[in-house]
Parts: structure tokens; sequence; C-alpha cells
């Protein structure tokens, strides 16, 4: 489900994980292709009426059920993402991480206003030679003129 992400600003390379509370992520803006870092998702503990988690499962999305946080198209602009094994809880559940190829970003949805914002990672189901790792998997989006 895309616990972690890579992501590099100029020669730092950081590492976000989603349990982190201030975790933002580098999103690319479809409407303005302006790049901002944005708050990725809540957290269970965060205040807030957005949706709990930092991900959109993409049947919901195609159902309608977002529509209603009026989202706007984003791309995650990450080298990586990590997966861990097995379901939340589990305990010594291994990392796995994976590159993101070149001209392509993750698909997000970016609701919010302001410093309000916050981006969810939309995930489908994972390529089969994957899929004993975890059953969603985010959801890779290419670039225009890449």
């Amino acid at each position: 489900m895309c616990g972690g992400v890579e992501a590099r600003e100029a020669d730092k390379v950081w590492k976000i994980y989603f349990p982190n509370p201030k975790a933002a992520l580098p999103v690319l803006l479809e409407d303005s292709g302006q790049l901002d870092w944005i708050t990725w998702g809540r957290r269970k503990e965060q205040q807030g009426h957005d949706p709990q988690g930092g991900w959109a499962k993409l049947s919901t999305v195609q159902a309608g059920g977002w529509d209603k946080y009026r989202p706007r198209r984003g791309f995650g602009m990450v080298q990586r993402f990590m997966e861990k094994e097995g379901q939340p809880g589990d305990k010594n559940r291994p990392s796995h991480w994976f590159d993101v190829p070149e001209g392509y970003a993750l698909e997000c949805l970016v609701i919010g206003e302001g410093e309000q914002r916050r981006v969810y990672v939309v995930t489908t189901e994972p390529p089969a030679e994957c899929a004993w790792i975890h059953d969603r998997w985010p959801l890779l989006a290419g670039l225009a003129g890449s």
C-alpha cells in the first residue's frame, strides 16, 4: 500500500514514511503544473474531517466515493516506494523497495486548500508477481512529455 517513499530534491534524498505525522510528498499538480510538498493523508490521532489513511482505492475513486472531497489530480514525484509484507499489526514485517520507472509518478488525489491540503496515493491491485507482498499497490501514471 506504499508505506514509504524515496524522493530527491537537488542532491538530497528524502525517505518519507507514512506513520510520521509530518510526512509530506512532493506532488506535481496536474491543473497548475506546480510542484509542492503536501501533507500525506491523515492519521487516526490527527484532527480533521479528511479521510483517515494515506491511500485511495482506485475502485472507490472510479465509483465516485471521493467526489465529495472535490479531489484534484496530482503526481507523487518519487523515485522509489516501499511496501511492507503482510498486514498491519503483524510483527517483523519485511520492507521491499521498488523503483518508479523514469517518466512515471505515483497517481495521487489532492484534497483541501492551502495549508489544509492533503495528498492520498491511489492504489490498485498489485502486479501478479508481487501479490504475495500486499493486496494493494500504488497506481503509476505516465507523465506527459516523458
